[in-house]
């Protein structure tokens, strides 16, 4: 048997064995019964309204921020 045979045998057996089983088990870990409230508190992060705007600290050494111009852009 040539290499490219055995390669193929595995794949369509035991491979395509290990990702069903890991698709299953990805499922099973995504709708177990404890993980909504985490899926809803994750689906609000882009919606979340900061109290203080984002501000440079100027903390990089290469830090440019206090030369952008009041408009944002460069």
């Amino acid at each position: 048997m040539d290499l490219y045979s055995i390669l193929r045998e595995f794949a369509d057996s035991w491979a395509l064995l290990a990702l069903f089983t890991f698709f299953i088990g990805m499922a099973l870990f995504v709708f177990r019964p404890g993980s909504k409230a985490l899926h809803a508190d994750a689906a609000q992060v882009p919606l979340r309204e900061r109290d203080t705007p984002m501000t440079c600290a100027g903390a990089c050494p290469a830090c440019t921020c206090a030369t952008i111009p009041e408009g944002g852009a460069k």
